[in-house]
Formats: structure tokens, sequence, C-alpha cells
């Protein structure tokens, strides 16, 4: 049986340690702080009961089980979780005088049973046998929330709460109830447990804002915010979905249309988050970013720490150093910033409704997101896009999609969902910046070396739609201007992280229009999006035409065009384009190269818009359409809380890769992975928790920078050994060939050992 502990100094928490009446006023602190920034959330009865689950929520704390296992680290066997226990302090009677219904009551209940929710094997019987080991505490307690006569209960009232019976969201309004209150609940006890506020006040973007524009003006005394920009500023209280060509600063447009309001800024790479993230931190919130915007991925933590080191520091002090750094981290994954930089798995798994989904949801009901590039997303994240952007508005969000091409049919996809939004608005200007040369065959070294002798391009940017090509192609114009003295880069997804970001440094510091330097970049669709590089002439093969129009992005991104012909599309001729039936629909292939056959020479920004719009239909793509709404109601099929937090974001990411390191790239560096791997498994019992943190992060980065991340697929060709570093992380070594100049070298295809049995978990 357990037994209230009488002793005044009962823990919530041992490091630090924690009273359980100290905790309990944190959260109500932050309390006082999330209503004063957004008193409109709920109506006054939720406020209430928000705050009464606050003061509930970690009584059940006061046994002797949990106080011995928080002080001595011993676990028991079929342990009742403490909010469980809980509920036996709720004192229903006076709160029902207090004139809290029936329903309130019962999401009080629910709100403080399940805020650590998990599976739990217990039946209310289970949780009863342990209230009768509870008494009322002595004087010596003091917890002055309540009064000094605690209640206790015998039993639960069935009519509040019953072990798995949950609000669901056929019971409408009071599942989305359930939703505010749980959610927040979380949210103030997670932000109470790190010590951090649980929301950080928008009070200086509108400010930041026009502080840039000061600045552009002091270099250009005509600077003014530009149509788009000026439209997103006088529509920051709705719901809009902009179609705005490269170069309109969409950026700024976005930031426009948060103002002072809480914000969240998603992007499909993490690659296009980091450059995002330096810009607004160097050129808009030039003050106190570390309370005020945030980056989140899975790489932030070491992208902090290398920040933190390439800073100028003048006085050093590592422990203040490291502190912040981890507050800054947490306050980034706590969701308590008021811009937050980020993919859109981090925000929109909640979907699957996974138990404990609910603090993602109830922050984003007071948020606005800005959804940026929609057409890089597959059907299966456009299809959670559509279904997380229903939830939000419906609860109260808002969002704005900017993109530079937007298929027609997602526009169908929201109306069906019942989501209301604004006209669709197209901003496009003059500027003649592409003509685009058709060539009905497959794509080679030779046009491309002939067309780049005629039309003279010092930057030269070609685009495979798949690796294997984009290698091919790469070798074939190694050799072909091998007397010429002019480079030729290679970038993919197969080089070793490391040898990757080397390759993307150096693209983009060419693709700079002020940069002097020439040569020919190879590479596959991971430069369609977000990668602010200008090259003189593209050579792509034909994906589709969001495809096509986004690579088109990447040459002449600001310029008049002054060429005849600035980018060539191989279409294929009877044979198909590489990666078309794999990645790339066939018969968004086959219309897309139907549209193209009437276009030689000059395309305009709005021809572009108006082809798309013409193709991405659910008339022309019945299939494709069908493939999207079937993913949204088989998500919405699933029963809430069937599932947990990992399980969710494995389906939502669909994650199909495996990191492995080469052979070759394993033993040329081999000592510095070994080190790497005994700092992992070292316990450092005489460093801070927080330097241990930091320790281990940095050998991870070491490790992940040898890395590939290959396709399950791929991985099935290669013998795979495993070297174990603990019970939960393991490298993985594949016998392959690499270099740093064309990555991972591929074999002949042909099955061998699957590599399903790994772990999950890779760097």
């Amino acid at each position: 049986m357990y037994e209230v502990i009488v002793d005044e100094l009962a823990l919530a928490k041992s490091n630090p340690k924690e009273t359980i009446q100290e905790h309990t006023d944190k959260l109500l602190e932050n309390l006082a702080l999330l209503r004063k920034l957004y008193p409109n959330l709920f109506a006054d009865i939720d406020w209430d009961i928000l705050y009464w689950a606050c003061v509930y929520h970690d009584m059940g704390k006061l046994n002797s089980k949990f106080q011995k296992r928080i002080k001595t680290g011993k676990r028991f066997i079929n342990e009742i979780p403490h909010g469980f226990l809980s509920l036996a302090f709720i004192d229903y009677k006076m709160l029902k005088e207090k004139g809290f219904g029936n329903k309130d009551l019962k999401l009080l209940f629910q709100a403080v049973a399940y805020h650590h929710d998990r599976k739990m094997p217990f039946r209310n019987s289970d949780i009863e046998e342990e209230f009768a080991g509870l008494s009322a505490p002595s004087e010596r307690f003091k917890y002055d929330k309540l009064p000094q006569k605690l209640f206790i209960a015998k039993y639960i009232d069935q009519g509040y709460f019953s072990v798995n019976e949950r609000f669901y969201e056929e019971q409408g309004k009071l599942f989305f109830r359930f939703i505010m209150l749980e959610g927040l609940l979380n949210r103030l006890d997670y932000a109470a447990s790190a010590d951090i506020p649980v929301e950080k006040p928008n009070d200086f973007l509108e400010g930041a804002m026009d502080g840039l524009m000061c600045r552009w003006k002091e270099v250009n005394k005509k600077a003014h915010w530009n149509d788009l920009q000026e439209y997103m500023r006088n529509n920051t209280d709705k719901n809009v979905i902009i179609i705005a060509q490269t170069g309109m600063g969409k950026t700024e447009a976005g930031l426009l249309w948060l103002g002072n309001a809480k914000g969240f800024f998603t992007l499909p790479l993490k690659s296009a988050i980091n450059a995002i993230y330096q810009r607004i931190t160097k050129d808009v919130v030039l003050e106190d970013r570390e309370d005020r915007v945030g980056m989140l991925h899975s790489d932030t933590f070491i992208r902090y720490l290398e920040q933190i080191e390439l800073s100028d520091k003048d006085e050093k002090n590592d422990n203040k150093e490291d502190l912040s750094l981890d507050i800054y981290y947490t306050k980034t994954k706590q969701l308590s910033l008021p811009l937050t930089i980020c993919t859109l798995d981090q925000l929109f798994s909640f979907v699957f409704r996974y138990r404990g989904f609910e603090q993602k949801l109830a922050t984003l009901s007071y948020a606005k997101v800005i959804v940026d590039e929609v057409q890089m997303y597959s059907p299966e994240l456009m299809a959670y896009l559509v279904l997380g952007l229903h939830y939000i508005t419906h609860m109260g969000g808002k969002f704005a999609i900017l993109t530079a091409t937007l298929p027609t049919f997602f526009i169908d996809l929201l109306r069906e969902q019942n989501i209301h939004f604004e006209n669709r608005q197209v901003f496009t200007d003059d500027r003649i910046r592409h003509s685009l040369k058709v060539l009905d065959k497959e794509i080679n070294a030779e046009d491309i070396f002939s067309f780049s002798r005629q039309y003279g391009g010092k930057k030269i940017l070609v685009i495979c739609n798949t690796i294997k090509s984009a290698v091919s192609i790469y070798h074939q114009l190694k050799e072909k201007i091998a007397k010429e003295n002019h480079q030729v880069q290679l970038l993919h997804n197969c080089f070793t992280k490391a040898d990757r970001a080397e390759k993307e440094k150096h693209i983009l510091e060419m693709g700079q229009s002020k940069s002097k330097e020439s040569g020919i970049w190879i590479s596959t669709q991971i430069v369609e999006a977000s990668l602010d590089i200008d090259f003189d002439l593209l050579f792509t093969e034909l994906s589709d035409l969001n495809g096509l129009f986004q690579r088109m992005g990447r040459c002449y991104r600001k310029r008049e065009l002054d060429l005849l012909y600035n980018c060539f599309v191989f279409t294929g001729s009877d044979k198909r384009c590489s990666g078309v039936g794999a990645f790339i629909d066939k018969e968004i292939h086959r219309l897309s190269k139907e549209a193209l056959t009437s276009i030689d020479g000059v395309i305009r920004e709005g021809q572009k818009v108006a082809m798309v719009e013409a193709l991405y239909t659910k008339e022309n793509l019945p299939d494709y359409y069908a493939t999207i709404t079937d993913l949204v109601r088989y998500v919405q099929c699933h029963q809430a809380y069937e599932l947990d937090r990992k399980e969710a974001s494995k389906r939502f990411r669909g994650i199909d890769t495996v990191s492995v390191i080469p052979r070759k790239v394993f033993e040329e560096h081999k000592t510095e992975i070994n080190g790497a791997i005994n700092e992992l498994k070292s316990g450092y019992s005489g460093v801070g928790q927080v330097q241990a943190k930091i320790i281990k992060a940095k050998a991870r980065s070491r490790i992940s920078d040898y890395t590939v991340d290959i396709s399950s697929y791929l991985a099935r060709n290669f013998e795979i050994k495993a070297l174990k570093i603990n019970e939960y992380e393991q490298i993985r070594i594949a016998e392959c060939g690499y270099n740093s100049e064309e990555g991972i070298i591929r074999p002949v295809l042909k099955p061998k050992a699957d590599v399903k049995d790994f772990p999950a978990h890779s760097f």
C-alpha cells in the first residue's frame, strides 16, 4: 500500500531537488504569464479548470514508493503512475460548489490522470486499492493552494473518470476543450521542470521589420515594401495563400504577416532552415536572439553549439555558455520562443493524435504557421499538412502558404476539409528571367558541352532526377572537358555529411552573383528549393512542371535575361527520364512533357503559374488526388491515443533510409571514430550534466560527419556490420566503395541481406 509522506520536503523531482510545493508554484507562475500574454485563449471557466489541474496534477507524488524511488533510484514493480493517484485528492464536491459542472470535472480528472500519457495496464480497482493507503498529511506539510484538511477519496467516481475512457473527436467540443486543457497543462509542467518561462512574448518583430526597412533606405532611399509584402502586412488576421516568384522577398513577407504574434516558419529541408535562421538573426532580429528566434530540427543542439564556438568571445566563461546553450535549446524544444523555424514533421506529427499530442496542437491554436514550398512535399506529407491545417484553424490558429508554384488540387484539398482562407493571390513582376529550350532526348554531356560553349555561361548547373544519372553525366563531362581546365563538381545525397556540407558551402559561394568563380555543378533535386544560388545556364532532366520551374529558379534568379536560351530541359524522347515511375509520377511526367511541346524561348512568370494550375488539377490527376485523399482518411481513421509519439513520428516521416559509414571512410578515420565512441561510453561522473551532454553531442556529431544516408533498397546490396555503442546506439559499417568526388560507389543491384532488423536510431 501507498502512504502519504508527511515530510514538508516531499519532492517532485530530485535533480535538482524541488518540492511539490515549489514545482506547483512554478506552474502557477507560468499560468499567470500565459494568461497575461494570451488572455483570450479560453472561456473563463476553462482558465479555472487549468488552475486546478496545475494544483492537483502532482499530488499523487505524496506516497512512499514515489518518494523512495526519487530519492534512491529504486523502482517498484507495477507502481501506479502518480497522475492516477492524484485523482484521490480532487475535491469534486468543493469544485461543484464553485460552479463546476460534470463535464468540467471529467475534463479535470482526465487531464490530471493522463498528464504523462502512455499505455497504462491498470483498472480503476487497481488505483483504488492504493487510495486506501493514502492519508492526510500532518500540519508539517505545507501546501497553501489547498485547504488545511485535504480531501482524499476512497474510490473514483466513474461519472468523472474510468481508466482508458477518453474524449474522442466524435464528442466535438469536449474533445477540443480537452486538447487545450491537457496540452497547456503539459506545457506548464515541462516549463516548470526545465525552469524556463512557458512563453516568451513577441514584442519585437514589427519593430525589427521597421528597422530592416530603415537600413535598406540608408542604402537606397527609394526602398519600400513591394506589393506582396504590403499584402501580407495588411492581412495579418487572415489565412492566406500566396504564389510568388523567386526573388520577391517571401521571407520578409512572411515575417510581416506574423507581426507580433507567436509564429512557426516551416521549410522542407534542414539546410533551408539553417539558411533562413542565419538570415533572420543576421538581418532582422539583431538582439536577444536566444529569447526570440529558434530553429528546430534533428540537429538543432549541435548547430547551436557550433554557433557559440564560432562566435567571437571577449570574455569566455565555459560554464555560463554551456548553461546558456542548454537553456536556449530547451526553450526551442519546448516551443517557448516567439518565432521558430522548423521542419514540417517537428510540428504536424500531431495529426496522428498520438499519446501526448495535445501540447503541440494547443500551442498552434494561438499561433500562426507559415508553410513554404508546398510543391516540394510528397503526397503523404501533403495529406498530413492539409489535415494539420484543418485542426489548427478549427482551434483558432492561422496559416500562410508561401510558395513559388502551387498545385490547383491543393486548394481543393483545403476546401474538402472546410478550411477557410482568402482567395489565392499571385505576385509576379515584368522581369524576363528565363528562356527555355526543350530537347526531346535523354540528358547527355555532348549537348551540355555544346550549348555551354554556344552561350558562354561561366556558371553551369546540371540537375538530374537520380543519383545514378548525375554520376553518369559527371563522368561524361569530366572526360569531355578534361583539356579545358574547368572544374566539374558533383552534389547529391549519398556523400558523407562532412563532404556534403563542404560541397553545399562551395555551391552556395559560387552561386552568389558577386562570385567570379566558374565551373559546372551536377546535382539532383536537393538544389531545387530554398538555395539562394544564381547560375548562368541550367541543364535539367524533366521531372515535372513544378520541379522544372523550381530548378529554373536557380538560374538568373534576380537578373534580366540577356541570352537567347538559359534553360535547357531534356524530356527523354521515347525513353522515360530517370526516376519516372519510381518517385516521379508517370502521369504527371507525361502531362508535363505534353505541356512543354509548345514552349520554345521566353517563358514569363505568370505563364509558369498558369501552366502549373492547368496541369495539377484533380480532373487531370484523379488517381494522384485519390492517393492524397485516401491518406487523409487513413489518418483520420486512426483512433486517438492509439499510437505513441515515436511511432507517429516514424509514420509521419516515412523514413526508408539507413545511416552507414562506408568501410573505406571508417578505416581512414578509425582513430577519430573510436575516440568518439569512447566518449559516448564514458559516464562523466565528475562533469556537470550540461557539459556531459555537450561532450556526447560533439561525439555523435563527429561520427555523424562520416555517415551516409542510403535507401534501404540500396543497403540490401551491401554487407553491413553493426558496431554496438550502447543499448540504444550503434554504428553500421557498409562494405562499399566511396570517394569524395562521387560519393558511395553504387554496385550492380541484386538482392542481399535485409537490414530491417536494425534499430531505428541512427546518428
